[in-house]
């Protein structure tokens, strides 16, 4: 089973190469970097990085569908930001992840008969414990609270290293090409098909927007955003609401 790691980037040459790196060491088949018109030099510093870069229109739901797009191994898409990174064996936990559920899958068929792996769909998505890189106790329970989501709710956000098999994400038709909470709507749309899964990691988050804007505040505003988003308001004017707080 190949997996293709897709890291959507602007404007982040102090960044790419490292994450280029560190994607490969994960265990991935593939790497695709999708640029979404960086200005910095990061489309430059990707160029001569080993990898597949292509050029996309600006917004992370659009650079991922075009990721997905360009994957020649069709098997297991994992979308990665690029300040996370994952242990060396984050790709074999997947895919030992893959083997448990075919087995499930194989012993609730009628006939008990084992399907071949290259002609069964892989039917598996989900996400990997965090690990956020600053050792004060309150992002310990941060990544607890992360980590619940993913039981209790079915919700895996992009910085959770969010995986899905190929066969899902077509059946789902990807990421809506909206600019924000794209995470939040293409989970909502998986688990209605199958629940995902929590690996142990981790992945490796780094602390850059908790710490600017406050563990608290940042976390409260990830609420606010999600219930107003369930309540009806829409990606864009939520994506105009975010742009202004970053400003």
């Amino acid at each position: 089973m190949k997996i293709s790691i897709i890291i959507p980037v602007i404007n982040e040459v102090a960044l790419i190469a490292a994450a280029i790196e560190k994607a490969w060491a994960a265990g991935a088949d593939e790497v695709i970097i999708v640029d979404g018109g960086s200005h910095d030099g990061t489309r430059e510093t990707a160029s001569r990085c080993r990898g597949l870069l292509i050029d996309s229109p600006l917004g992370r739901g659009i650079q991922m569908n075009r990721g997905a797009e360009a994957a020649s191994d069709k098997h297991l898409l994992l979308f990665l930001h690029v300040d996370n990174w994952l242990e060396t064996d984050a790709c074999d936990q997947i895919r030992d992840a893959v083997l448990q559920s075919e087995k499930l899958q194989a012993n609730r068929q009628i006939n008990h008969q084992l399907l071949l792996q290259d002609e069964q769909e892989i039917n598996l998505w989900g996400g990997f414990q965090q690990r956020i890189e600053n050792n004060a106790r309150k992002y310990r329970w941060l990544e607890k609270g992360n980590a619940a989501r993913i039981h209790w709710q079915s919700l895996v956000y992009g910085d959770q290293g969010l995986f899905v098999s190929a066969d899902l994400f077509r059946q789902v038709g990807g990421f809506l090409n909206q600019p924000l909470m794209e995470d939040f709507e293409i989970s909502r749309r998986l688990s209605q098909i199958i629940r995902p899964v929590l690996l142990p990691g981790p992945l490796h988050v780094s602390s850059r927007r908790w710490e600017q804007n406050g563990v608290v505040s940042q976390t409260v505003r990830n609420w606010m955003f999600c219930a107003a988003y369930r309540w009806g308001v829409s990606a864009e004017s939520l994506s105009r609401r975010y742009r202004r707080h970053d400003k």
